[in-house]
């Protein structure tokens, strides 16, 4: 697993764990629930804030905040 914070920009990821409480609650009302799908879209030039699509919607985070996720990336088959 990694975290949101190491993410490039273009990949999608599966939501794991958000390892801050306080942090989970906020996250989870915005729809960072664990399984859910999200895309890195941005990353600001000085690494902060980043800019993800969750739920059919976008929503900036800052790098503190991406790095309490934790995240597994899509492996994807070609046939």
């Amino acid at each position: 697993m990694k975290r949101l914070s190491q993410i490039t920009p273009g990949i999608t990821v599966i939501i794991r764990e958000v390892e801050n409480d306080e942090l989970f609650l906020k996250l989870m009302e915005m729809g960072f629930i664990p399984g859910e799908m999200i895309t890195v879209d941005q990353i600001a030039p000085l690494g902060d804030p980043i800019s993800v699509s969750v739920a059919g919607y976008s929503l900036s985070l800052r790098l503190n905040e991406a790095n309490s996720v934790l995240v597994e990336e899509l492996i994807v088959k070609t046939a």
